[in-house]
């Protein structure tokens, strides 16, 4: 097949509104191009308020957004923490890096974390649930909620791929004791890099503002530090692209609903493959983050050939996550040894 007339279809291009490039070029105007600048206190407040949250603390990105979270949560050494095992690798790098451990579940049909699975991972070590919306649709927190209440356990929300969605009625991101968000090129909204954590408890707030900047104390001497924190800090630029993207997000929602029932017409009824469904179970739509196809076990080519083939006819794809208890670190780590969680082994190829 000749290809090259063929137009490439990237897996992601960044859609502008048109307001983005002079707010940005406002900023290099005024001089305020570091994280002192005030396009960062205002995209926190937006984005807090987009998710009924009382407080945002911008970022670097969304894996510094979940560092920050697990250590202003005071997770460490021999802290059992219930999460997916498939999802990106951020989730859980800092819990292993500060010794706590991760207990793993299983995920549904869904790409999300099993939430019948979860009450039977707690134990007397338990300390929290880590809860990550991936791809479609979002985790199911009702339960997850009451059994955090129940035995009195801290709920992180990874809500990055869900800037925008819906849970029973709540945006994403308003969930438990802190919620993280990802502004990478990808997701529905942009700061080209870029995170936040959400949060309602104010001395919770003030611990991630001290976290994200090396845990200066604004009440001691300037660089006399009581812990150890990070260089997080989102820049004043990233700040203003993320504040003008925000005024967008309802129709960057309506966008990507849009090109993903596009691409369930056309595959409509193509065999061997298993397109995502337009709602769930609990009548929560799709927000398409990605288009995500399984390619059905009749199928004899795995997911990567399939990719090697669309990638010679110019269509970008990327495969799925792949799960946290088959991860070379973690083998070597001795983590999850003779773990098995059979949906997502099976979803992962």
């Amino acid at each position: 097949m000749d290809t090259s007339q063929l137009r490439p279809i990237p897996v992601n291009t960044p859609k502008f509104w048109g307001n983005e490039k002079d707010i940005v070029a406002q900023c290099v105007e005024d001089g305020w191009i570091s994280s002192e600048g005030p396009k960062v206190a205002a995209f926190e407040s937006a984005m807090a308020e987009k998710c009924s949250r009382k407080f945002g603390i911008a970022c670097a990105n969304g894996t510094a957004a979940l560092d920050i979270a697990v250590k202003a949560l005071g997770l460490g050494e021999g802290d059992e923490v219930i999460m997916p095992t498939f999802c990106i690798i951020s989730c859980i790098t800092q819990l292993a890096r500060a010794g706590a451990v991760p207990v793993l579940v299983d995920c549904g049909d869904d790409f999300n974390m099993d939430v019948s699975q979860v009450a039977g991972k707690i134990t007397a070590k338990t300390k929290a649930i880590m809860c990550v919306h991936t791809y479609h649709f979002p985790v199911n927190m009702g339960p997850i909620l009451d059994l955090a209440q129940k035995h009195g356990l801290k709920i992180i929300e990874d809500a990055a791929e869900m800037i925008g969605q819906t849970c029973g009625g709540k945006p994403c991101g308003s969930f438990g004791h802190a919620s993280t968000m990802s502004f990478y090129p990808n997701k529905h909204i942009t700061s080209g890099e870029g995170g936040m954590v959400l949060v309602d408890c104010p001395d919770l707030a003030e611990r991630c503002r001290q976290l994200r900047n090396l845990c200066f104390n604004p009440k001691k001497r300037r660089f006399v530090h009581d812990d150890l924190g990070w260089n997080y800090r989102m820049t004043n630029l990233q700040a203003a692209l993320g504040w003008a993207q925000l005024q967008h997000l309802d129709a960057s929602v309506r966008r990507k609903r849009e090109i993903g029932r596009l691409y369930s017409e056309l595959l409509e009824g193509c065999p061997g493959l298993v397109l995502p469904k337009d709602r769930n179970a609990t009548d929560e739509e799709n927000i398409y983050w990605v288009y995500g196809v399984e390619v059905a076990e009749s199928v004899s080519a795995d997911a990567e050939e399939v990719c090697q083939r669309l990638a010679k006819v110019k269509v970008g794809t990327r495969p799925f996550f792949w799960p946290m208890h088959e991860q070379p670190v973690f083998e070597k780590m001795r983590l999850f040894e003779k773990a098995s969680f059979p949906v997502a082994e099976r979803i992962a190829r």
